[in-house]
């Protein structure tokens, strides 16, 4: 069975082409057989046949049903234990379902297990994670590439044809750069389309629920499944959901593409800037108006990034402390130990660095210089966006600044490895939509991703480009 989409899998399922139990034993056997890319934290054969068993007596017509589906391990589930890659979390199982998770469950969904990821989503390259690696499912023998980050795992599932679509949190381009590694879409919708009750927060102000799949039209699919009002979550938006399959329209005469100058970064290599120009030449083509824009504050996306991001964990990790839930050191003599030697042991490096760094912000007499100086520049980041979209209808710039990496390169170099969101990290601070598809190969064969961006809550537009890109880049 090749690669298929999620569209003609649910007419074949309609028709009765294909049963359930025929399909998700397809894919039960693959991910067996690819369990060397170690994507699965938590995988269960015996979990999966019984949700077949329990929609097979459902006669209720459900939009995704019997659709297996990756879960990245940051989103709470009933059936299956959450971690978020952590030791601190390790046997938490629970006792609630995440908005996202439920409202794929109502649509019939059959989730075959708990993707892997960087630990509480802080990293680039799925290897911070406790419980190991994740491979690319691209690379050669002998040769590991990482597959991108944090959501990795999610983006090897779906790259290695292990599901049909998978779910993964952005922070700072958490979606959108593996999904480029590993040469699948991957979209972040709008902060505040999809409810953020059930995930593991990493940095609340920035993370939100997406999707990853084989291709444009599956997300536009996935994205209306998962979207939608959850008064749970302060953050959430009170809009109307479009269907965005069926308003997908990929004619783009009369648009106006946004090109930003500041993403033209000394050091990119060729190949890079090559897609660029290519995706540039096919809009040109299908009528699209270029239009140069700036977005002069983009160069302090980064620094502002690393300070509000780990600023916020610091506050959203504080809860892991070893009293209530979740892993609680041994080594203890008094209140104060507990803390400290849980916390010393139960979190790995990266969020460890992270928590400090975030702490430092937050301290007195460098809350100022730092924490409230990075919220003013957000604003005029946001704003700088704002501006530009008086002049474009959406925006094209390459999702990262690389292809796939080996998967042990930047492990020692924070600094590199941070440097990988350089072309994701400004629309998250602005909270606006952002897709990645595939668009293109390095000499090495690798895909590359091309990123579009649009307005906020303009979804139906940022896959209304996408899907004309795609479809002139097959």
């Amino acid at each position: 069975m090749s690669k298929s989409s999620l569209k003609e899998t649910l007419k074949d399922l309609d028709t009765k082409k294909i049963s359930i139990r025929e399909l998700n034993q397809d894919y039960l056997k693959r991910i067996k057989e690819k369990d060397n890319l170690n994507v699965f934290i938590h995988f269960s054969e015996e979990n999966v046949l019984k949700q077949i068993d329990n929609l097979e007596k459902d006669n209720t017509i459900k939009k995704l049903k019997g659709i297996p589906i990756a879960i990245k391990d940051l989103f709470c589930t009933k059936s299956m234990p959450t971690t978020a890659a952590s030791k601190i979390l390790e046997n938490f199982n629970p006792t609630y379902e995440s908005f996202v998770t439920q409202k794929l469950l109502d649509e019939g969904s059959i989730f075959v297990g708990k993707t892997n990821l960087d630990e509480f989503a802080m990293g680039s390259a799925t290897n911070t994670s406790f419980f190991g690696n994740t491979i690319n499912p691209l690379s050669k023998e002998n040769e590991p590439l990482a597959p991108g980050g944090s959501s990795g795992g999610s983006a090897a599932a779906v790259a290695a044809d292990l599901c049909l679509g998978a779910t993964g949190t952005d922070t700072g381009g958490s979606i959108r750069q593996p999904a480029s590694f590993c040469g699948v879409v991957g979209i972040k919708p709008t902060y505040g389309l999809c409810s953020r009750w059930g995930i593991a927060a990493f940095a609340s102000s920035l993370d939100q629920a997406g999707i990853f799949s084989h291709n444009v039209e599956d997300s536009s699919i996935l994205l209306q499944s998962i979207a939608g009002f959850d008064q749970r979550d302060s953050t959430s938006a009170k809009v109307d959901i479009p269907n965005y399959f069926e308003n997908l329209d990929d004619d783009l005469n009369g648009k106006t593409v946004g090109i930003p100058k500041e993403y033209s970064i000394d050091g990119t290599p060729m190949e890079i800037s090559q897609i660029w120009e290519d995706a540039i030449k096919v809009l040109e083509k299908k009528g699209v108006k270029i239009k140069n824009i700036s977005l002069p504050h983009t160069k302090y996306a980064l620094p502002t990034y690393y300070i509000i991001a780990p600023a916020e964990a610091s506050s959203n990790l504080a809860r892991y402390d070893g009293v209530k839930y979740g892993f609680r050191s041994d080594e203890i003599d008094s209140l104060d130990e507990m803390y400290e030697n849980t916390r010393a042991q139960g979190f790995g490096r990266e969020v460890k660095r992270r928590i400090l760094i975030g702490t430092y912000v937050l301290s007195a007499g460098y809350y100022d210089a730092y924490y409230l100086k990075a919220q003013k520049v957000r604003k005029l980041i946001a704003d700088d966006f704002n501006k530009a979209f008086k002049e474009c209808d959406f925006i094209v710039t390459p999702t990262a600044p690389s292809a796939a990496f080996p998967l042990n390169e930047k492990q020692n170099d924070p600094i590199k490895m941070y440097l990988n969101d350089v072309f994701t990290v400004p629309a998250s601070l602005a909270g606006l939509p952002g897709i990645s598809i595939p668009f293109g190969k390095d000499k090495n064969n690798l895909p590359l991703g091309i990123q579009i961006l649009g307005k906020h809550f303009d979804e139906q537009q940022v896959f209304n480009a996408a899907v004309s890109l795609e479809r002139s880049y097959e």
